[in-house]
């Protein structure tokens, strides 16, 4: 009989729930430091202009202001996640309105905000490029005139307003067409999301004596914004100490820097502390959204459904600066093939410069646009060919062992459960024999299955034995309110048998901590989760090494006891305390105990002998958790408006740590999906925002949430995963929209391919088909 586990497994509460909840929690905005300045920005009034020529001496003249910085004062220093385009402040040229141009450091927040108002720019405006056409039409005006000569951290085919191009094939695309009895092909169009996390971006820069800088901020990795400060300023990374307070959320937008050059370079020249906190609107103006994007897929299909071809193509507008924009390129062509068997593939794509806000990294990271459309898609080959959508998925899903597009071989594979989970828990098979809706309403079921990645790029951990017999934990990972602090530790104490309570968790610190990339990409678990497991197992080999020393026995004879304590197997009166174990390495023999591991995900993405990649930026991603979704919806028939009833989604976790926390993952994803499906969107009149404000940009409260969601959890076990588990924070996003759409189409028969299916688009759709109109796919 197994022994009954400790941590993993059990769902235990967030470890910082009572710090939360009694408002004992700090964030930057909390912080304060002794003769600390605030700091606020000019942003630009135009979408791109030449700067000509600042006057900064009313400002300056201001009572209360210490500072006043410009691009001029600013070296000739760039950063970008993928390609290095962009300085911490708008230098010679601006590219979006809301691009900060000048900064202030004032006694208080109002007198720089007020200074900033004195600040005089002369601009040259130019040719502003909004649309992705635009800035690929051949006499576009160019966005960045460096782009060749700027650094690349990959092999990106970039040119003119034409970030990065990436195209994946295996196969023969031609012979695939060939093969086909039927091809579809049609055209979708999402738009771009607002991450909207509670708390606005912000952070808190301190020099020291020695002219160090510590800088406090909110972000998703302490590690990228020392890089991004420090290759922004010009900084040795020495120079700069990051650290975490807690973090009010983030889904991608606090990945790469966003204020904090600024408020560095603020606390340089006046060597005062200064403080920064955008407002909701400077927030929404100039951080970050997911990328709009436009899917053209194209499928081809025997008569008894087997799929044979695959080809997409993707636009995405990056807006002014690459950003995470050429890794999200390459990461949504690799999932536009899906978790299907499709043994001719062609996805290619580009993402280009605009003179908008910069898109960046956004849960789901590419994948809800284009599943939008290959999911979709789908729905039309099962209608067209009499099938079931799920039993047509079943008949094309990929098996255990089947390689993913681009070569990697996926083993730990759950799909087959998720999709049965669903069908059996929503009763799909029988929802035809529903009662019906209400009079005025249409009732429609939608199905969407997604596959997701969860292993990326470098990761550590220190698991240190303190004098009592406890132990800390560090990781470098920021918790940004999805409770990996919590499943971390849970990992550390079962792995040492030890209470929860017996480990504390140190705050990421770049002086201090391991490195970890970050808090993204549905890493943390799988990545840091490893690391986490292997460092506690060396702390073990240490424990029993000195316990060995003092029982005179063999290493191999001791084991671990609930509680803290190491004995001789077999013997219940041979035992000791950690504490005394590790008074003994303190004081006596062999130096306090410490393990540590530190590792990179490095499985290949591509198999060069099944598939050919160009521009593709991630040559080691993977570790693949799956996702199957159904929903009900109801369609008012007299206003269009679309009400999510009722959902169910299983997702394939490989091991569920926390399930509680796995579950509360799954329903904010599925929440976070309901509104890019039928509510959000970010609007441009023009170059310039139309609803920055909370006012105007619409998310879904709790009358827009199904009362019956249910979260179904899904355990394959991932070999080299700690304890088996994948990751899970943006998997129960991606097949929101997508399902959505189909059980619209179910619903009323109309094919919605641009979201958000808002209540205005559906009940056009609805009276067009009334009227008989031809669908054109993007006309609602």
């Amino acid at each position: 009989m197994s022994e009954p586990a400790m941590a993993v497994g059990l769902s235990l509460p967030k470890l910082e729930t009572l710090e939360k909840v009694t408002g004992r929690a700090q964030y930057i905005a909390d912080m304060s430091r002794p003769g600390m300045l605030h700091g606020a920005i000019l942003q630009s009034p135009y979408a791109h202009a030449r700067i000509l020529r600042y006057d900064t001496s009313a400002a300056l003249a201001l009572p209360g202001v210490h500072a006043v910085v410009t691009g001029d004062d600013f070296g000739e220093h760039r950063m970008g996640a993928f390609v290095k385009d962009e300085t911490a402040i708008a230098k010679a040229k601006v590219r979006y309105v809301g691009e900060p141009v000048a900064a202030v450091a004032a006694d208080d927040e109002a007198t720089a905000r007020q200074a900033c108002q004195l600040i005089d720019v002369d601009y040259e405006e130019l040719p502003a490029i909004l649309t992705v056409e635009e800035a690929l039409a051949p006499d576009a005006a160019i966005i960045h005139e460096g782009l060749a000569d700027y650094f690349k951290v990959f092999s990106a085919i970039s040119k003119g307003n034409s970030l990065s191009y990436t195209e994946i094939k295996e196969g023969d695309i031609e012979q695939g067409w060939r093969e086909s009895d039927l091809i579809f092909e049609s055209i979708f169009e999402t738009p771009a999301q607002a991450h909207l996390a509670i708390e606005p971006c912000g952070a808190l820069a301190e020099t020291d004596a020695q002219g160090r800088v510590t800088l406090w901020s909110a972000n998703q990795s302490v590690f990228r914004v020392q890089a991004n400060v420090c290759e922004s300023l010009g900084l040795p990374m020495s120079k700069l100490r990051c650290v975490t307070p807690r973090i009010g959320g983030g889904f991608g937008n606090k990945m790469e820097a966003h204020i904090q050059p600024i408020a560095v370079k603020l606390a340089m020249v006046t060597g005062r502390p200064v403080k920064m906190i955008l407002t909701r609107e400077e927030d929404f103006q100039m951080v970050r959204v997911r990328h709009p994007a436009k899917i053209r897929v194209k499928t081809g299909v025997k008569r008894d459904g087997t799929l044979v071809a695959r080809e997409c193509e993707l636009h995405l507008d990056g807006g002014a600066f690459g950003d995470d924009s050429p890794g999200v390129l390459g990461y949504a062509l690799l999932m536009s093939r899906g978790p299907y068997r499709i043994p001719h593939a062609r996805v290619h794509g580009h993402v280009v410069y605009t003179n908008k806000l910069r898109s960046g990294a956004f849960r789901g990271f590419g994948n809800p646009q284009v599943s939008f459309g290959t999911e979709t898609q789908l729905d039309e080959i099962a209608e067209a060919l009499g099938l079931d959508p799920i039993e047509l998925r079943l008949k094309n899903m990929m098996k255990p062992g089947d390689h993913w597009l681009g070569g990697q071989r996926v083993d730990s594979n759950g799909l087959a459960d998720c999709i049965e989970a669903v069908r059996k828990a929503s009763g799909w098979d029988r929802r035809q024999a529903l009662p019906a809706p209400p009079e005025g309403k249409r009732r429609g079921f939608g199905f969407a299955v997604a596959g997701h990645i969860s292993g990326l790029l470098g990761t550590g951990a220190i698991v240190r034995l303190l004098e009592d017999g406890s132990v800390v934990l560090n990781t470098g990972a920021v918790d940004i309110g999805q409770g990996s602090d919590t499943v971390l530790t849970q990992m550390c104490a079962e792995v040492l048998k030890i209470p929860m309570e017996q480990v504390s968790t140190a705050s990421p610190d770049t002086d201090g901590s391991p490195y970890n990339w970050g808090t993204t990409a549905s890493r943390v678990t799988y990545t840091t989760g490893r690391a986490v497991v292997a460092a506690s197992r060396e702390v073990e080999r240490q424990i029993k090494e000195q316990a060995a020393d003092i029982f005179e026995c063999s290493v191999e004879d001791l084991e671990l006891r609930p509680g803290g304590r190491v004995g001789i197997k077999g013997v219940q009166a041979k035992e000791l305390p950690f504490l005394v174990v590790s008074a003994r390495a303190h004081w006596r023999k062999g130096g306090p105990i410490v393990g540590s591991n530190t590792l990179v995900y490095d499985t290949p993405t591509v198999d060069p002998k099944r598939a050919i990649a160009l521009g593709l930026p991630f040559a080691q991603i993977g570790v693949y958790s799956f996702a199957a979704l159904v929903t009900e919806v109801e369609i008012d028939e007299a206003t269009g408006q679309t009400e999510v009833k009722r959902l169910w989604t299983a997702v394939d976790v490989g091991k569920a740590i926390n399930p509680r926390q796995v579950e509360g993952q799954i329903e904010g994803g599925v929440v976070q999906g309901i509104g890019f499906a039928l509510i959000e969107e970010v609007v441009w009149d023009g170059a310039r925002l139309a609803n920055p404000t909370l006012m105007d940009y619409k998310i879904p409260g709790t009358m827009d949430i199904p009362y019956e969601l249910h979260s179904i959890i899904v355990e394959h076990a991932q070999g080299d995963g700690p304890f088996g588990a994948k990751g899970v924070g943006e998997i129960s996003l991606v097949p929101v929209p997508c399902a959505i759409a189909n059980a619209i189409h179910d619903a009323a028969g109309v094919r919605l391919r641009r979201l958000p299916m808002n209540a205005e688009r559906v009940l056009r759709a609805c009276l067009a088909k009334e009227d008989g109109a031809k669908e054109d796919g993007l006309a609602h």
